[in-house]
């Protein structure tokens, strides 16, 4: 827990603001464990190590600009509800969109938030490949962050639609992704979007098993992507 808070500390956040949200993450923590006996939410098991990998892991962006200033951020392939979850507690004044294919486990997540008092998130059911075409969800948000395992070209074609012009999308990647990220700079620039920058967390204490990908969006998605559902996961963008 001291290494929580003391990386917590880093992002600039306040000793009320840990105080005040510690509960909450060790609330959601023990409660997704207890749902994780009964359905697969989470493949770590260990208490410390939650904290790590979900909870560091989530926040590594927290004192970004693009998050700070962004009003409505979208979550898609939340999962177990990272890193939406960590993110909307510790920021309860921006509304947070989580986004899964799988409803059984978003009623889930949605009941875990509500018991630690969350109201700032919604969350959405579906492909992202479906609801990016509707009018309520493209290009609606000032950022989209994803930490779903699946090529960065596929990805971008997932979530830049749902960026509004000017905004961001950041992609929770591996730390050796160097070749997967030169493979998608075009399809990047065909949605729109532009890599602004790559950022590699060093944490003494806390070592990131992430690389942060910022990337731009500068133009309108055109209308043709996202593709039909299963396109952009089967034949990615090249």
């Amino acid at each position: 827990m001291k290494k929580l808070e003391a990386f917590l500390e880093t992002k600039g956040f306040s000793e009320q603001q840990i105080s005040h949200a510690i509960p909450k993450l060790l609330a959601y923590r023990d409660t997704t464990l207890d749902w994780n006996d009964k359905v697969n939410l989470t493949a770590i098991t260990n208490p410390d190590e939650f904290l790590q990998k979900h909870y560091v892991d989530s926040l590594l962006c927290a004192d970004a600009k693009e998050l700070t200033e962004a009003n409505t951020i979208i979550d898609v392939g939340t999962g177990a509800g990272f890193p939406g979850i960590p993110l909307a507690i510790f920021f309860p004044n921006k509304k947070f969109v989580l986004v899964d294919s799988l409803q059984k486990r978003l009623k889930i997540v949605r009941q875990m938030a509500d018991e630690i008092g969350l109201q700032n998130i919604e969350v959405v059911h579906g492909r992202a490949e479906d609801l990016a075409r509707l009018p309520q969800y493209r290009e609606q948000f000032d950022l989209c962050v994803s930490r779903a395992v699946a090529n960065l070209s596929t990805l971008s074609e997932l979530c830049l639609p749902f960026v509004k012009v000017g905004g961001t999308f950041i992609s929770y990647k591996g730390s050796n992704c160097n070749a997967e990220v030169s493979e998608a700079l075009k399809a990047i620039q065909m949605l729109g979007g532009k890599l602004d920058r790559v950022e590699r967390p060093t944490l003494e204490y806390n070592p990131s098993e992430h690389t942060m990908l910022y990337i731009q969006k500068e133009r309108k998605t055109p209308n043709d992507y996202p593709r039909k559902a299963g396109m952009p996961g089967q034949e990615p963008l090249k």
